[in-house]
């Protein structure tokens, strides 16, 4: 796909998350990459409101080439693309039920939603906890470097998910499965539920391969 194509992409998919509810206000951004940089989503802008012409572009060192200015989380992206070689694009949302998952005191901070589908194990795979930074901490981008390298998706406390693919839809894809889940995971709170086993995680993750 080329530049013109991605940056349509995008727009389009952004808007589809922000017209469901996903992403609100000017909350949550989006990047691809591309062979000599990235596509970003600027700071401050509306994902249900995207100019395809507007969008960041930087070089491969990240230093800003054109377009609005990048996301504030541009860090978080970088950060989280060097350890992933095979990710072509990156989510990341202020979506509820992840982030009310993510301020729960009693989560397992190295999986915070357990196996309850095969499809949320197929997409999302297991979800680290990175402690709370505010938006824009350069810190952020260290913290993820120590765990992107063997999990797509990390939740942000009390923040939100960021979440690797191997395109652009891919990314959206297992954003709204996480999403879907951590509301099942809410739903099923104090109720015991049964989850996958072990063994059945292992076939999945077999059969088809970690996310």
């Amino acid at each position: 796909m080329n530049e013109t194509a991605l940056r349509e992409q995008i727009c389009t998919l952004a808007q589809s998350l922000f017209d469901r509810g996903l992403t609100m206000g000017s909350s949550g951004n989006i990047s691809v990459r591309l062979n000599d940089g990235w596509l970003m989503t600027p700071t401050n802008a509306c994902l249900g409101r995207l100019d395809p012409a507007r969008l960041t572009r930087l070089d491969a060192a990240g230093r800003h080439i054109d377009g609005d200015a990048p996301t504030k989380e541009y860090p978080l992206h970088t950060a989280m693309y060097a350890e992933r070689p095979q990710s072509e694009a990156i989510v990341h949302l202020h979506s509820t039920h992840s982030v009310a998952v993510s301020c729960l005191p009693d989560i397992d901070t190295h999986d915070c939603i357990p196996p309850l589908t095969a499809y949320y194990v197929m997409r999302v795979g297991t979800l680290p906890l990175i402690p709370y930074h505010e938006p824009g901490d350069p810190a952020i981008g260290d913290a993820v470097r120590g765990l992107a390298g063997r999990h797509a998706a990390v939740l942000l406390a009390n923040h939100g998910p960021i979440v690797a693919g191997k395109n652009l839809e891919a990314a959206v894809y297992a954003t709204e499965e996480l999403e879907e889940t951590a509301k099942l995971h809410l739903l099923l709170r104090g109720h015991n539920p049964r989850t996958l086993t072990e063994a059945q995680v292992a076939s999945l993750q077999s059969n088809f391969g970690r996310p």
